[in-house]
């Protein structure tokens, strides 16, 4: 019987690993630790939708409407529009059939949405009261990306700082000099309120009150970041 021949290459790699695995220890003196930092900031940043439904039996009729109304309101819209302050772009522009209770298609209806965002709250709630023919839908806050950016890097060094504290602490009451990092893992979140439609508003606009500026307000955001990892104690 002839006996297959392993290179010679291929059988020292394999004698390596062996042995490799066979010298390597099991990790001791690991500890697994978290520290998390929240820094809560005002929201910068509002972003209001304004909305109009058409309705009509041919539903080419119903999307020149919609078309016309928008282009209007973009036609304001864009006087005010300043970049990072007052952005102005569209939103959603849909058209649906309406059923008879036969089943037979009666007519079609139609909605289009203009948005208005930017950190200039003050001109962007006086500009949902100059735009012809169109109410408020939603209105949101959050953070700018500017704001966003440093104060999730805020939050960062917080937490590594009491994840360096935290494995300090614990290396000293286990009795042991040091510690070294042996894997982390940084990871960010935050909690925003969800948007909220304004009723309100969107009938005081549909009674022709179209001069008046919508109130805003905004809250708060909490950003929150993560540090997760593991340190090897070291003796002293």
């Amino acid at each position: 019987m002839v006996r297959p021949r392993i290179p010679f290459l291929l059988a020292l790699a394999l004698g390596a690993g062996a042995s490799m695995a066979q010298v390597l220890p099991p990790p001791q003196n690991v500890v697994n630790l978290a520290a998390q930092a929240t820094i809560e900031v005002p929201q910068d940043l509002l972003t209001i939708t304004l909305s109009v439904s058409r309705d009509g039996s041919e539903a080419g009729a119903v999307q020149a409407q919609l078309r016309q109304v928008l282009d209007a309101a973009l036609t304001e819209a864009r006087k005010a529009a300043r970049p990072g302050q007052v952005e102005v772009r569209t939103g959603q522009f849909s058209l649906a059939p309406r059923y008879s209770p036969k089943g037979g298609i009666s007519g079609w209806a139609g909605t289009a949405e203009l948005v208005l965002e930017g950190r200039d709250m003050s001109a962007i709630s006086q500009l949902t009261g100059r735009v012809p023919g169109m109410t408020v839908a939603r209105v949101g806050y959050a953070l700018s990306r500017e704001v966003r950016e440093k104060v999730e890097a805020d939050a960062a060094a917080q937490a590594i700082q009491r994840f360096k504290a935290r494995a300090d602490d614990y290396a000293r009451k286990f009795g042991f000099g040091s510690y070294s990092l042996r894997e982390v893992t940084v990871g960010q979140a935050d909690a925003m309120p969800p948007q909220q439609p304004v009723y309100r508003r969107a009938m005081a606009q549909a009674a022709g009150a179209m001069d008046e500026a919508l109130p805003v307000e905004a809250g708060k955001a909490t950003v929150t970041v993560n540090v997760n990892g593991s340190i090897q104690l070291s003796p002293r």
